[in-house]
């Protein structure tokens, strides 16, 4: 059996089961919840009745400690075998004692700003003539709600606490203490080094990818707000292996065009760069108002250690001297006009390198006759020097002001800039230092009063729980394009100011309205879909998988980073499955596809492959020596892998399977293979 097409290995020959599951609607994230399936609730007594539970006895702390001692109590005791190097859990159990968030909202003032948005979205829909989908069940809330906070997938012991769990506010709490783990911060953390790496125009950006997750997961641990964050990464200084602020710089070179670009996407949700080299194609924004924005970075500079092929520290330009206090280009005309007054002996309009030597052009005499010496008679006249093309800027060298450049006459300095943010038309001046400038426009994008800070953010955070934002693209909001469902972002961004930018009370908001609790149902293409009235599948980010992976199949990842010179040449684990499943999370979902390098990666990714066998101390292993009825064992596999009990048709592929096989071990490798494999299990439902 195992000797197919053994180049791809043996799981080549599951495609037969694997289609047939899928076949059975069970586990496609497209398909929404199972016509088949029974109310979660009702399959959680019946998990309970197995276990010979008295629903009707008792209170619920009692019920769920009952339940954790008769159906948790064996598998624990396996997990803490040595066998398979069973990981850490990379989330704390939604029953553990997680240390609770420092959230700016009460529960009662979450739920009143998530009501308030539903009656807001629901209004719209009622007018579109829409009905909304229904809730999801418990089981696809805590699979959905633990992917979206935390990055992975919750255990089969919280599942199924959870669906025993009586009382009426545990989804709101279940995001409390998920929001409360240290997953979270680690979670969003690597959200943003993917919106700001994956954009990045600097080759080495990646050796710089830990120190920005370090740095950034201490600002979701300490809860601070979006404006305390944003501040910091336009304003970022220091060495680049302790200063995780210093990341959006460095990872574009010190490059103020770049720079501005960015700040602008990340930060107000308005594709500025379009404006670069022509007034923007689609909106408002003119070439010169891009440019003023870029005049706020003029004046940094990546300063490279000699002892270290990757370290870099960002600092500001002093004066008129580049690094090593080497002359800029400005410089040297200017000192070309001195040099010839006083060191032209023969007074013939030309400097020979005779007479230039121990002037600023003598250092570099050479190379300024092969640039500027036309007549090719060896010296240099000042004309000659005036009318040199200007060096292109070399990443990371700074200069004290920003020049817009001139496209009829490149070799021009170009119009001087003056910075002004293009939202509000304030103004700073030219002679600015670095700082000020900076602390000036992180001041100004921060500001209460600056409308496109707090919607940009909610419009993202909103667009990656629910796979689509009021704005698409999620960063392209700009002021000639209209929101769906204007209502309820403006009064979600009011809400946003007023609890301080607090990210955390926003998630709580977001997950507790009806619109993120909504089941995925079909509807039929539109034009212009009404949005939020129903779920939508949503792609799991690498990270989120990789997770689900370690965690359902109970292995270590090794390694999470790997320093020295060689850093940026060498990948982790992770940072492999990265390569492949890797995207911006700013893309659309409906963008968003698989492909066959992914497949082969599951199938053949040695992880993956040692830790999918029966035998031994896997987490397979462990199931089916605790589960010697099949059916049973079949519900605790789609419990790890899926979250959720398989329906009566996925129960019945599976058992007639099991017999056509007649090996109960190889069947249950290939049924597990399947369900990582799946879409359901690379998606969100």
């Amino acid at each position: 059996m195992r000797t197919i097409l053994t180049r791809f290995g043996w799981q080549c020959r599951l495609w037969t089961v694997l289609c047939a599951v899928l076949v059975a609607g069970g586990i496609s994230a497209t398909s929404g919840t199972n016509a088949e399936e029974p109310a979660a609730k009702g399959k959680a007594a019946a998990r309970a009745k197995k276990l010979g539970l008295d629903l009707q006895s008792g209170k619920k702390a009692a019920l769920k400690k009952r339940v954790m001692e008769q159906r948790f109590a064996a598998q624990e005791k396996e997990a803490d075998k040595p066998a398979t190097k069973i990981a850490p859990a990379e989330t704390k159990a939604i029953a553990s004692k997680a240390a609770q968030p420092n959230s700016t909202g009460s529960p009662a003032d979450v739920k009143t700003a998530a009501i308030e948005v539903d009656r807001l979205i629901d209004e719209q829909l009622a007018a579109s003539h829409v009905t909304p989908a229904g809730l999801v069940n418990d089981e696809d809330f805590l699979r959905r709600v633990s992917f979206d906070i935390a990055g992975t997938i919750p255990t089969a012991k919280e599942v199924t606490l959870f669906g025993l769990d009586p009382d009426p506010n545990k989804r709101g709490k279940a995001v409390e203490q998920l929001l409360g783990s240290d997953d979270y911060a680690l979670n969003w953390a690597r959200y943003w080094r993917d919106v700001l790496f994956l954009r990045a125009t600097n080759e080495r950006a990646r050796v710089m990818a830990p120190t920005f997750e370090s740095w950034m997961v201490k600002q979701l641990k300490d809860n601070a707000g979006w404006d305390d964050i944003t501040r910091s990464l336009i304003t970022g200084l220091g060495d680049i292996s302790e200063h995780g602020e210093a990341s959006l710089i460095f990872i574009h070179e010190a490059n103020p065009e770049e720079i501005a670009g960015e700040v602008s996407r990340i930060f107000l949700g308005i594709q500025m760069q379009c404006a670069n080299c022509h007034d923007h194609p689609t909106d408002k924004w003119t070439r010169d108002q891009f440019h003023s924005l870029a005049a706020f970075f003029p004046r940094i500079t990546m300063r490279r250690d000699p002892d270290n092929p990757i370290g870099f520290t960002i600092t500001s330009f002093e004066g008129g001297r580049g690094p090593g206090g080497r002359p800029g280009f400005g410089q040297l005309i200017e000192g070309a006009e001195f040099a010839f007054q006083r060191n032209d002996r023969n007074r013939d309009g030309k400097l020979s390198r005779d007479e230039a030597e121990g002037t600023i052009l003598g250092r570099a005499f050479d190379r300024l006759v092969e640039q500027a010496d036309k007549d090719k008679d060896g010296l240099l006249s000042l004309k000659e020097i005036k009318e040199m093309p200007q060096p292109p800027m070399q990443p990371g060298r700074g200069k004290s002001e920003h020049h817009m450049p001139d496209l009829k006459h490149p070799n021009d300095e170009g119009k001087l800039m003056t910075p002004a943010l293009f939202t509000t038309n304030v103004k700073g001046r030219v002679g600015m230092e670095d700082e000020d400038r900076r602390e000036l426009l992180a001041k100004w994008i921060t500001s209460p009063t600056n409308s496109w800070f707090a919607k940009s953010l909610v419009n993202r955070l909103w667009g990656e729980l629910l796979g689509e934002g009021f704005y698409m693209p999620i960063d392209d909001m700009g002021p000639e394009r209209k929101p769906r469902m204007v209502a309820a972002l403006d009064f979600l961004a009011a809400e946003f100011v007023k609890h301080d930018h607090d990210l955390r009370w926003l998630l709580q908001t977001i997950t507790a309205t009806n619109a993120y609790q909504r089941q995925i149902r079909y509807n039929e293409p539109t034009e212009n879909p009404v949005p939020f009235a129903s779920a939508i599948p949503v792609r799991l980010r690498s990270d989120q998988i990789f997770n689900a992976i370690v965690k359902v199949l109970g292995i270590d990842e090794g390694p999470r980073t790997i320093g020295g010179p060689q850093a940026r040449f060498r990948q982790t684990l992770r940072g492999q499955f990265e390569t492949k499943f890797g995207y911006d999370p700013s893309t659309p979902q409906d963008e968003l596809l698989g492909n066959v390098p992914q497949a082969l990666t599951l199938m053949n990714f040695p992880l993956v492959t040692n830790a999918l066998r029966a035998d031994g101390n896997t987490r397979l292993g462990q199931i089916l020596a605790n589960n010697k009825d099949d059916q049973d064992a079949v519900a605790e596999l789609y419990l790890s892998f899926l979250a959720r009990d398989p329906s009566k048709k996925e129960l019945t592929i599976a058992t007639e399977y099991l017999a056509k096989v007649g090996n109960r071990r190889e069947a249950f490798e290939d049924l597990a293979w399947s369900l990582l494999n799946s879409s359901e299990f690379l998606s969100k439902r």
